[in-house]
């Protein structure tokens, strides 16, 4: 940074990242669909649940740490699949994978990262692997199968990209990759240059079907996770096919315009899923009173995108790090000062809708 002065907040390194990142690339990372009425919906449906905390608790040291599919973390946030991290910072994924893995956390890699799974996962801790059903099924096959050489623990199922959104300020900034940035776990077999056109790259399967997601659960040893879920109907399908965690999610708003907000969904989600599988978040999070919401709401951890990307560019690794020390920081005073001691135990009636009160 051009400053001694680090962001004291997630906010903060929003806008400490938009002055050190080109416009056409910092839009593509902040930006939304159309009106972005789903993007700013994730942030602002939080503001619609309330906290009401409890007094005289005797809580003087809150449980941070937490199992998520058996893994343990230090703190119920995860990193949420983003791809071309190379966008916000020259070592890309490789930083942003070793900062989680500093604080304890669990990464999930994107299939249109811009670093080869296997040199991540080299410098990973617990790490997932997301993709994309590509047309070409042998490809997602073939993708699947590093993953679970290269130690992955979990396969992530993105859902709601059928087609992609209209992410307006990419078009305004006629946005691309820039020369020698790619996606090198999309790159066709016969490719031996250093760029494609990101459109190119992109060559998702538009009829996905539940059919394809019983295909992926019965071709990996790993437990999938399906992201991109809002409808309580769609999780406890998914749940019934054998998905094993479920995300909760309007893609940060890049997709469907108009969408619910995340934590809006999550209640019925979560009370529809039941225990047939854990039940995570992703969208809008910023301050640990999120992650309490969150918690409180049905929510076994949340996950985090674009502030790991605005730590990124600020400080690299370490600026990754401090985006969750910060939120760490945040969540456990937050949790003394709402009278809970444990982020495994707490409880729904710690929030309410629009801030009132039964009596």
């Amino acid at each position: 940074m051009g400053s001694d002065v680090l962001p004291v907040n997630l906010l903060e390194y929003e806008a400490a990242a938009r002055a050190l990142i080109p416009t056409p690339l910092f839009g593509f990372i902040s930006g939304g669909s159309e009106d972005e009425s789903s993007l700013n919906g994730n942030r602002s449906g939080f503001d619609r649940w309330r906290l009401l905390p409890r007094i005289l608790t005797g809580s003087d040291n809150p449980s941070l740490r937490t199992t998520v599919l058996g893994q343990e973390i230090s703190m119920p946030v995860m990193v949420s699949p983003m791809g071309i991290h190379q966008l916000a910072h020259a070592r890309g994924e490789l930083a942003s994978a070793a900062g989680a893995q500093r604080v304890g956390t669990i990464y999930s890699l994107a299939l249109a990262a811009s670093t080869a799974m296997e040199e991540v996962a080299a410098v990973a801790g617990m790490w997932w692997f997301q993709i994309y059903l590509l047309q070409d099924r042998a490809f997602s096959l073939e993708h699947v199968r590093r993953a679970e050489d290269a130690g992955a623990s979990a396969i992530v199922l993105t859902v709601d990209v059928p087609i992609r959104g209209r992410r307006e300020a990419d078009d305004r900034n006629r946005f691309d990759l820039p020369i020698g940035v790619t996606m090198p776990n999309m790159l066709p077999r016969d490719y031996t240059g250093d760029h494609l056109s990101y459109s190119v790259l992109t060559p998702w399967d538009k009829a996905i079907s539940w059919k394809d997601l019983e295909w992926l659960v019965g071709i990996t040893h790993l437990p999938v996770i399906v992201k991109g879920v809002l409808s309580p109907v769609d999780a406890v399908k998914c749940a019934e096919l054998g998905a094993k965690g479920i995300i909760v999610s309007n893609h940060g708003g890049r997709q469907l315009d108009s969408a619910v907000a995340s934590i809006d969904a999550l209640p019925a989600v979560a009370a529809a899923v039941g225990d047939r599988a854990e039940v995570y978040i992703d969208g809008g999070i910023r301050r640990g009173t999120d992650v309490i919401k969150a918690l409180a709401l049905g929510a076994r951890a949340v996950m985090i995108g674009r502030p790991v990307l605005y730590g990124l560019a600020v400080d690299g690794e370490d600026g990754v790090v401090r985006i969750f020390d910060l939120l760490r920081h945040e969540l456990m005073i937050d949790m003394l000062l709402s009278g809970c001691d444990d982020v495994t135990r707490i409880p729904g009636a710690v929030v309410v809708p629009n801030g009132v009160v039964d009596a």
